[in-house]
C-alpha cells in the first residue's frame, strides 16, 4: 500500500505483512493506543499502549 500526502505526492509505502500487523493491533485493544513511529518516510516501530478500564 502506497500512502500519499494532501498534494498527493508519494510518501511511503507498507508492507502488506506491516499493514496486518497493523491492523491487529489495533483490531486487538479495546481501549489505549496505536503509535508508527516514522523514520525518512518509513514507519520503523509500532507501538501498542493497551489501557484498562475498571469499573
Amino acid at each position: 500500500m502506497i500512502l500519499k500526502n494532501r498534494e498527493n505526492q508519494r510518501v511511503t509505502q507498507i508492507s502488506e505483512s506491516d499493514l496486518k500487523k497493523l491492523i491487529d493491533y489495533i483490531e486487538s485493544i479495546q481501549y489505549g493506543s496505536v503509535t508508527l513511529i516514522i523514520q525518512d518516510c518509513k514507519i520503523v516501530q509500532i507501538e501498542k499502549s493497551e489501557k484498562i478500564r475498571l469499573k
